[in-house]
C-alpha cells in the first residue's frame, strides 16, 4: 500500500491531504520522518502524524539560540550560512534569521541587530550578535580588545609538533596572489596570535586540535595552521584543494567555533556559552577514531 493512502485511511484525511502531509514532513514511518508519498508500506506500519510540525526547509531556517538577554543573542550557526549578506545580497543569512527571530519573539516590526564579529560561511558554531543599540559599542570594544575568550575545534592534516604551542605570525591582506596570508617581514601586516593544543591523534594523518584566539583576525586560524604545515582539513583556500591525507573526506572545512566566554558589560556576570559539534562533524570524527583505532 502507498504511504499517502495509508495515512489518509489511518488519520481520516482526504487522499490529497494525506499526500501533502507526507510531503511536508509531518508523517513518521516506524519512527523516522518519510516524505515520499509513494513509498510502499505494510498495512500494519507504525505511523505518527504531526500536523503542526513545520516544513523541513522552515525548520532549517530557524535559529539555534544558545543564550539571549535584552542586549545580545548567542547563536549556534550552521555551516553554509553567511553571517551577513555580501554584494550579492543573499536573502538567507544569520543577520536575516536573527531579525526574523527577534521580530517574532519580541513583537518588534524592525528589530535592531548588530554584527560584532563573523564566522566564515563554512565554519559552524558560536556567534554573538547584539540586539540593542546601546550594546553595540561595548561588545565591539570587547572583540577589538580581545577580552572575549574564543575557542575553536578543528581537524588538521598531520600532527602539529610540539603538541601544544603558540603561533605568532603577522597577517597581510594580500600575500602576493590576492589572498590573505602571513608575512615573514616583521614590519608588514598586523599581529596575530593563536594558541593551539592537540587533543587527539588519528595516526599520523590528522589530529583534532583546539585553538584559542588571543587576537581575532580574518581567517587567522586557517592561515596560521596552514603556515605551520597543518592546514585545516577541507580548506580549499589555504590548504591543498581536493587533497586528502586519508580516504575519509569531509563535506566542508573542519572548523567549529566551540565557545565564547566573557564578562557581560551590562550585568557584570561571567558567561561562557558552548555549541556542540554538529552531527556531521561529530560523526566524521567518530569515523576517523574508528579508522585509526582511537
Amino acid at each position: 500500500m502507498r504511504l499517502d493512502k495509508l495515512v489518509s485511511e489511518r488519520f481520516q484525511l482526504s487522499r490529497r491531504a494525506g499526500r501533502e502531509a507526507v510531503e511536508r514532513g509531518q508523517v513518521d514511518l516506524n519512527g523516522q520522518t518519510c516524505s515520499d508519498p509513494a513509498q510502499e508500506v505494510e498495512a500494519e506500519a507504525i505511523l505518527a502524524y504531526v500536523p503542526n510540525r513545520p516544513r523541513p526547509e522552515t525548520a532549517a531556517r530557524r535559529l539555534k539560540v544558545l543564550h539571549q538577554d535584552r542586549h545580545i543573542l548567542i547563536i549556534d550557526k550552521p555551516s553554509g550560512l553567511l553571517t551577513q549578506p555580501t554584494q550579492e545580497r543573499e536573502p538567507d543569512t544569520l543577520l536575516e534569521r536573527a531579525g526574523r527571530y527577534l521580530a517574532r519573539t519580541r513583537g518588534i516590526k524592525k528589530p535592531y541587530v548588530g554584527i560584532v564579529h563573523r564566522l566564515d560561511r563554512d565554519t559552524s558554531g558560536v556567534i554573538l550578535v547584539v540586539c540593542a543599540r546601546e550594546a553595540l559599542r561595548p561588545f565591539q570594544a570587547m572583540f577589538r580588545d580581545h577580552t572575549i575568550e574564543r575557542r575553536y575545534l578543528t581537524v588538521v592534516e598531520g600532527v602539529p609538533t610540539p603538541e601544544r604551542g603558540t603561533i605568532d605570525l603577522r597577517l597581510v591582506a594580500d600575500r602576493g596572489d590576492g589572498r590573505r596570508g602571513a608575512s615573514p617581514d616583521p614590519g608588514r601586516g598586523i599581529p596575530a596570535t593563536t594558541h593551539y593544543e592537540v587533543l587527539e591523534r588519528f595516526g599520523s594523518a590528522a589530529a583534532l586540535v583546539a585553538c584559542q584566539l588571543e587576537t581575532g583576525r580574518t581567517h587567522q586560524i586557517r592561515i596560521h595552521l596552514a603556515e605551520s604545515g597543518h592546514p585545516v582539513i577541507g580548506d580549499s583556500v589555504y590548504g591543498e584543494s581536493g587533497r586528502w591525507p586519508f580516504s575519509l573526506p569531509f563535506v566542508r572545512q573542519a572548523l567549529h567555533a566551540q565557545s565564547l566566554g566573557f564578562i557581560h558589560p551590562f550585568s557584570k556576570v561571567g558567561l561562557r556559552v558552548e555549541a556542540p559539534l554538529p552531527p556531521e562533524m561529530a560523526d566524521w570524527i567518530a569515523a576517523l577514531r574508528h579508522r585509526f583505532g582511537g
